[in-house]
């Protein structure tokens, strides 16, 4: 389907920009028409929708260094009650000039809207959600009171709710016990009947038939127009009867349309808690957000704090923070050192050591000590707002599954109405049945159906799912992510920095000296406390060089390729690799090269110390395996996942550390391109490829894989290329995420089929399948069927907040 858009340009400035614009839309087969006006800035573009979206477009122009005016503001809305409604708002909304997608969360009440805010403002689109029937509540924004207001306001609904079913079945129950009493009323019983039920009936249904008809002002086809059609035909004809209008006074039913309405408010009450209970894990990453910090200022040469709202703190401020506070926002120790818990917002359960120069992260807590840091990240830019944002673009995505449940509940309710109709004929026509018995078989077919099962089987698992990954430190992208991971046949691990640390440490000294191996490595380390060479670095374990005691140096030189020289006390030290000996005639006894060859074989980086005269010791430097990289890799192959390493490393390295962690297939040698040819090489063999790396030369693989796994550190989680974001780095999580998605994704297939098995079975029962037995469903028993298809779908859902995945059960 085909839809065009207008996009503002405002750095379109030539015919030459024109040409460009012009020419790199083009390259994408699935736009058929680019059309671009000087004058006015605008660029109109004609494309499938199915297959390219808006932030494809806007990307495009990005990577050629035009800016389009785009904004995505979420905005609240209220009065949505089932799936109808999410389609009558994206529907409506769509259709607006300037409008470029519309996502609808039935569950969180929100819209995800980007638009041109040249066109069309945030005031346009609320003001087209209220003319349809809607409520628009204001923008969605995790750090506004407003979002407690509309929080409070939800907590009312469901105490009004309450009171109404309260109500509803105290009147139903004395309804109920004239019926089957044996009082004689005197031929009275419908007016009583009827005393008794209008001001109930009024107060339990009227917010039902109020929202029904208000949806047919604004032809919206939803489950309260359904509801409404129920409730209203069976107390009108009720009130008919009574009055002699219908001849059948013998059948009435204010029982049933108070019980009824009863039945569908306890429907919607226990929905609307469920729906709450599903975004408990964005609620509780909300909830991480400081609202305060303590700031450090110098006023007339005195140092002070001041405890400010988190809004007004800027970058490089300085915060301090004591024993048991939140962190409140992303920066750098400056002073002082304390443990800090990480978990809820990296998933790693230890306390983390902290020091001067470490990076602490907003919404984590500060356990026993009292430290001090500059800020690096406010607003949206913390590694807290990220991941929240994340989560909830994920939690408003759509599986592509989702198109079934879409196309059927379409024609679900038009389908219904059409069923109802056949079975009233048949049984008031053809059978002769009384018009009230009827009208019941009617409004029990209606009123069971059960679309907002089908509307919620998806959304509430996708929900739960998302965040359950998130609470481990695993970020998903979006629901397509989700049903492509379960389906993973293959998994391709880069080495450097994914099996293993990525860091190189000291790891071995083969002393051949009289000193002690203590001795050398100070020696070792004075010399390359002055050279910045990555293997100065890992000789002191990657920590900081002035926390270790060295000797003085004099005379150091670097000399490029070769290693550096020194004197130390006097004595002349060289330390580097075969030519810096060669060049100071420092010959290299066999039995040492053979060491050091040996050293090499076994994946390690090595350098001599020597003096101007013998060799002292060799050092090696080696990149350690992760702790859990073996224990990841054995469950994807119990998994029945194939692995194979692919790294950039020699064939020699790589074997070796594929073998340590049980890979048994692997590609060495190759560049970033050779590693996205091996990518599209399994992919044209069926296979469905997940690739794990770090998101830097990896980004072509991770990219064109069909799932894309990007580790990260804990701070730099909006790592474009990856569809799933490991935040502390741990390959368990990789492992992690693919058994989530499988959970998830048979938890929708579960919620599906008993979404469908309701109305496959109840809908015939209610149009009197039992009837040859003397089994008529009654309207009030379809309305409890239909509340608890949607409450049984939820539940399901909630379950998967339980789900440990199996990798963590080891």
């Amino acid at each position: 389907m085909t839809k065009e858009d207008v996009f503002k340009v405002e750095d379109m400035a030539c015919n030459a920009c024109v040409n460009t614009i012009t020419k790199t839309l083009s390259n994408n087969e699935n736009i058929s028409n680019i059309s671009c006006n000087l004058e006015s800035k605008d660029v109109s573009v004609t494309y499938d929708e199915e297959k390219v979206d808006v932030e494809e477009i806007i990307s495009a122009l990005d990577n050629i260094g035009f800016s389009a005016t785009i904004k995505k503001k979420t905005l609240n809305i209220g009065g949505m009650t089932c799936v109808m409604c999410s389609k009558a708002v994206t529907s409506t909304i769509s259709k607006m000039p300037g409008v470029y997608s519309i996502h609808v969360n039935l569950i969180s009440e929100t819209a995800e809207v980007i638009f041109n805010p040249t066109v069309v403002t945030v005031k346009d689109i609320g003001d087209r959600i209220n003319s349809i029937g809607y409520e628009y509540m204001g923008i969605h924004d995790n750090n506004s009171i407003n979002n407690n207001i509309i929080e409070e306001k939800h907590n009312q609904n469901l105490r009004k709710k309450l009171h109404r079913i309260i109500v509803g079945f105290f009147f139903s129950a004395i309804l109920m016990y004239l019926m089957f009493s044996n009082f004689n009323f005197n031929g009275n019983e419908s007016y009583i009947q009827l005393a008794i039920t209008i001001l109930p009936f009024i107060y339990v249904c009227s917010p039902i038939i109020i929202s029904g008809i208000n949806s047919i002002k604004h032809h919206n086809l939803n489950m309260d127009v359904m509801y409404t059609l129920g409730i209203g035909i069976s107390f009108i004809a009720s009130l008919l009867s009574t009055f002699g209008l219908l001849g059948e006074s013998h059948f009435m039913l204010y029982d049933t349309s108070i019980m009824l309405g009863s039945f569908l408010m306890l429907g919607k009450y226990l929905e609307d808690r469920a729906k709450s209970k599903t975004s408990d894990s964005i609620n509780k990453l909300v909830e991480l957000k400081a609202t305060e910090a303590t700031i450090e200022k110098t006023i007339n040469e005195k140092t002070i704090t001041e405890t400010v709202d988190i809004n007004k703190v800027l970058k490089g401020n300085i915060v301090v923070i004591k024993p048991g506070e939140k962190i409140p926002l992303d920066g750098q120790i400056i002073e002082g050192k304390s443990y800090v818990d990480e978990s809820l917002v990296t998933g790693e359960s230890t306390p983390i050591e902290k020091n001067v120069g470490d990076v602490v992260i907003g919404g984590s807590i500060n356990k026993d000590g009292t430290f001090k840091f500059k800020v690096t990240n406010t607003g949206d830019k913390t590694v807290l707002s990220q991941i929240i944002s994340m989560v909830q673009d994920a939690q408003n995505s759509s599986p592509p599954i989702q198109k079934l449940a879409d196309k059927v509940i379409t024609y679900f309710i038009p389908g219904i109405l059409t069923i109802a109709v056949i079975c009233f004929i048949i049984w008031y026509v053809i059978y002769g049945s009384p018009l009230l018995y009827s009208l019941s078989i009617f409004i029990s077919i209606v009123v069971v159906a059960c679309p907002c099962a089908l509307g919620l089987a998806i959304p509430t698992a996708l929900t739960v799912g998302v965040g359950l990954a998130a609470k481990n430190g695993i970020l998903i992208k979006d629901g397509q992510t989700l049903e492509v991971s379960q389906q993973i046949t293959h998994v391709l691990l880069d080495k450097t920095g994914t099996i293993t640390v990525g860091q190189p440490v000291l790891s071995n000294i083969i002393n051949y000296s009289t000193e002690s191996d203590e001795e050398v490595l100070m020696i070792a380390r004075s010399i390359e406390q002055y050279s910045q060479h990555p293997i100065a670095q890992a000789l002191f374990n990657n920590q900081k060089k002035n926390e270790f005691e060295l000797y003085d140096v004099d005379e150091f030189e670097n000399i490029s390729g070769k290693g550096v020289q020194a004197t130390i006390n006097n004595r002349d030290y060289i330390i580097g690799n075969k030519k810096i000996l060669n060049d100071n005639n420092v010959p290299i006894p066999e039995n040492i090269l053979k060491d050091f060859e040996n050293e090499e074989l076994n994946m390690k980086t090595s350098i001599i110390l020597a003096d101007n005269k013998n060799i002292i010791a060799i050092l090696s430097v080696s990149d350690v395996i992760k702790e859990n990289s073996k224990k990841a890799i054995d469950q994807l192959h119990k998994m029945n996942i194939k692995t194979t390493m692919i790294s950039g490393d020699n064939k020699n390295t790589s074997s070796i550390v594929a073998k340590q962690v049980g890979i048994s297939n692997v590609v060495s040698e190759v560049l970033p391109q050779e590693k996205l040819d091996y990518v599209k090489k399994l992919q044209s063999e069926g296979e469905i490829v997940a690739f794990i790396g770090d998101g830097i030369n990896d980004a072509p693989s991770l990219t064109k894989s069909n799932v894309g796994i990007a580790i990260g550190t804990g701070t730099d989680v909006a790592i474009e290329s990856g569809d799933i974001i490991l935040i502390n780095g741990d390959l368990l999580n990789a492992v992690a995420s693919i058994q989530i998605s499988r959970k998830t994704m048979s938890r929708v297939r579960l919620n599906l089929f008993w979404a469908f098995a309701y109305n496959v079975v109840l809908i015939p029962i209610a149009a009197g399948a039992l009837i040859p037995w003397n089994i008529l469903f009654r309207p009030e028993y379809s309305a409890l069927a239909m509340a608890l298809s949607s409450v049984t779908v939820i539940t399901l859902s909630l379950l998967l907040r339980s789900y440990v995945p199996e990798i963590f059960r080891e």
